[in-house]
Formats: C-alpha cells, structure tokens, sequence
C-alpha cells in the first residue's frame, strides 16, 4: 500500500482560481483607481460599484540561535537568512451580488508556522452575504476554531513571530464551509458566531482526503462593540483606541479521522483495521482567549488543550515507505492506544503576550508561552519539541500608522526544565526529557522587516 503525497494545486482549486479571475472580468468593466493607502493595498472601484483589491507584502528575516549543551559542557551556534514571506493577495466585491472574494499566494516556500513548504496556494474562497451580519465562505482559507493569534494577519504581527502554541496546535488552513453570524445586543454589545464543516486534512489536500470532516466553531463575545479598523484580526494597537476595547471567545474542534499530527497534512499517517480497511483516530481541541486594546496598549491570552480518541479496531499502521507492520512497541511493550497517542499532539499550552506602541510608533513587547504535553504525545520528541517555556522580548518601529512598512527585533530564551527525576551526577533527566537531544537552554535573536503594498 502506497500512501499517496498531497498535491499543491489540484483541479479544485485550479477551477476556483479561474471562477475568480471571471468573475473578476465580468465585474470589472470600467475600473479606476479609487484610492491607495500605504500597507493596505491599491482599490479599483468600477462603475457598478464592484470594488477589487490587489495587495501584499515581503518580509525578509534573520535567525541567530545559540543553544547550551549542559551535559558536554559545549555550545552550539547557528544563523539564517530568508524570505520568511512573500505574499500576494487579490480580492474584491460585489455590493450587487452580495459576494466576496480573496485569492492569497505564498512564494516563499515556507509555512505560516516556518517550515519549508511547497504550497503556494493560501486563500481561494467565496463569500456570500445573506445580510449585514450572516454570511457563508467556500473554499479554503484559515479557521476560526484555532487560537485567536491565527486569525491575525502574518503582516500586522506583534512580535517577529507567532506563538509556540501556534506552532504547536493550529492546523491553520482547511477546505470547506464557514459560516459566521453577528448578534447585536441592545446595549451595543455583539456575540459572534462561527461554524466550520471541513476536510480536516490541512492546506492544498483536496485530492488526498482521509477520514471524515472536521466539524469546529467559536463563539466571540465583544462587551464594548467592534474595535475600529478591524483591530480584533490585528495585534497592536496601532490606532490607540480611545476606548477600552475587548473580546473574550472559545472554540472547539472534533476531526473525525485524523491522518496526521495535528490536522494540517492529511494522509501522512495513516492506520488499518484487520480488513485492510483504513480507521483513523479522532482529534479534539478546545480552548479560550481574550484580546484586549486601549491607547497604545494591548494585551492576548490564549489557552488550548487537546485529546484523542483511539478506535479499538485499529491493529495495522502503514510506514512511510508503504508497507504495513503490525507492530505498535512503545517503551518496549505493545501498545497501540500509547503508540498513536506518541505520534499526535497532544498537550495543553498557554500564551500570554502584552505590547505597548508609544507615540513616537516604537512599540515594547513581552511574551511568554508555556507547553504541557501529555505522557505519550509527539511534544515530548526531542528533536523538535520538548522545550516547554519560551520567553520573549521585542521591540518594533513603525514607520506609519499602519502595517505598511515596519521592523521587529526579538529575543527568545527557550528553557528546557529539569525534571523531578534530574540526576546531578549523569546529569540526565527521567522522562519526558530523557530524548532531548542537548541539555540545555536556547537563545534565539531575530530581525524581520515587513513591507507592504
């Protein structure tokens, strides 16, 4: 058995591309320029009142990392220099139709979370209003059943990167339905309402799909009404709101049938049944976040947890060369349940983050991000997790009052906890730290330029 590798632009997402572009066509007879703002794109209107916008940015990126090797008494050094983005969005409306709709491309090469990556394709949806507060999206694009910081977009970033509980958690992408309606309350108040029906297998996997949908939502609560420019999507209080703004929300996840860690590759795991028949184990995510802004200052907490559950009747798992072993050792015993669990993300994380953009467009800002895994989960794999406290400290100048051009300094001190079982002669720890492949802390030093268009 061969498991197939997702393709970056399928006929699906080929035939959207190409509805866009006609509609773009069809729509836009007659175009002028009707404004330009720095960092926000340039906007054509036509004359029935078709509006399309073509923006993006770049954003070149420097990495220093220094890591401690307590245990060999060395240390070890390292540097990059990249194009962490380069992106190109294209959208537009139609006031007549009631329809909207984004076409986002990545030319980087690299994820939204760093990795490489070869999808190139980000945003292709469609959006029908029913009215001023009930609309309905096909087509791919982020979630908002993830945390609240990957709904902010990648330019306005508060510090150099997202979170690691972004990194750690977020499936970022899918394909699918999404559904979101505003309540207003009399007192000026909104609920706000998401509901998600999707693939479950992550950006681009159209063709590669496996297992069942992800069903998802959030429910945001904002007490003091809508922060102005679409704050709430953006992490700085660029715009010094005059007034105290806040949103609180929770969200939810169940993939039913997951074939990866965390729902982001689908078909990179999989397992069989005795019949050869594939059966996959279920994924859940909660969580809680606010986002708070007011003159200048601002502030995000997050919260996620997940879990799984494991089908009895799984007893095949298939490698990643094809073949299938019927063996699940773990800690040198048989264990399928423990097996799958070490290869999924399992955990919980919190973030706090706060930043203060002073008048002068120099912005400070703290954060701090701590990851619990679970006692069988791919966190505790030392080559890529298992550092579970990560601080950092970043400044930012801004160079308008907007998004357009801006550069970031930040640094992270990553610590890697001693465990209670922590032998001062060996200087080894007990599980879950035992793999880690230094025993030591991490530095990291990095610079990015955003700028936009």
């Amino acid at each position: 058995m061969i498991v197939s590798k997702y393709i970056p632009m399928n006929k699906t997402h080929a035939l959207l591309f190409f509805l866009f572009i006609l509609f773009s066509a069809v729509e836009s007879k007659s175009q002028e320029i009707y404004k330009y703002n720095f960092g926000e794109g340039v906007n054509f209107v036509s004359e029935n009142n078709y509006k399309f916008i073509l923006g993006g940015f770049i954003q070149p990126f420097i990495e220093y990392r220094l890591i401690e090797n307590d245990s060999l008494n060395q240390t070890y050094s390292d540097s990059r220099f990249r194009m962490r983005r380069i992106r190109l969005k294209m959208s537009g409306s139609s006031v007549k139709h009631k329809i909207d709709y984004r076409i986002q491309f990545d030319l980087s090469g690299m994820s939204e979370v760093g990795t490489a990556s070869n999808s190139f394709l980000y945003d292709a949806f469609l959006t029908y209003k029913f009215n001023k507060r009930t609309k309905l999206t096909f087509g791919q694009r982020s979630q908002r059943s993830d945390n609240r910081e990957l709904t902010m977009s990648s330019s306005t970033l508060q510090l150099v990167e997202r979170s690691r509980l972004t990194s750690v958690f977020a499936s970022i992408r899918d394909f699918g339905f999404f559904l979101q309606r505003d309540v207003r309350l009399k007192n000026g108040s909104y609920f706000r309402n998401y509901l998600e029906i999707t693939t479950g297998d992550g950006i681009n996997n159209f063709n590669n799909d496996h297992g069942g949908l992800k069903y998802g939502g959030r429910v945001d609560f904002l007490p003091f009404g809508f922060f102005t420019n679409k704050g709430q999507f953006r992490q700085a209080d660029i715009v010094r709101e005059n007034s105290l703004k806040l949103v609180f929300g929770i969200n939810y996840s169940f993939n039913h049938g997951l074939s990866s860690r965390r729902g982001r590759e689908g078909g990179s795991i999989i397992y069989l049944d005795d019949n050869n028949n594939e059966l996959l184990p279920n994924y859940i995510k909660f969580g809680g976040d606010f986002l708070m802004k007011w003159r200048g200052l601002s502030v995000l907490g997050e919260f996620q947890k997940t879990s799984s559950i494991i089908p009895e009747d799984i007893s095949q798992r298939v490698r990643n060369d094809g073949s299938v072993s019927s063996s699940f050792l773990i800690d040198d015993q048989e264990n399928i349940s423990n097996y799958i669990n070490n290869r999924l993300m399992l955990g919980n994380a919190f973030n706090l983050q706060a930043g203060y953009i002073f008048k002068n467009l120099i912005s400070a800002d703290l954060r701090f991000t701590h990851l619990e895994s679970d006692e069988f989960s791919f966190l505790n794999n030392g080559t890529f997790y298992n550092r579970p406290n990560y601080y950092t400290f970043g400044f930012s100048k801004y160079f308008a009052r907007n998004y357009g051009f801006k550069i970031q300094a930040a640094i992270t001190y990553v610590e890697v906890l001693k465990g209670s079982t922590y032998n001062e002669q060996t200087g080894l720890d007990s599980e879950p730290y035992v793999v880690v492949d230094f025993k030591g802390n991490e530095v990291l030093f990095r610079l990015i330029t955003t700028i936009s268009f």
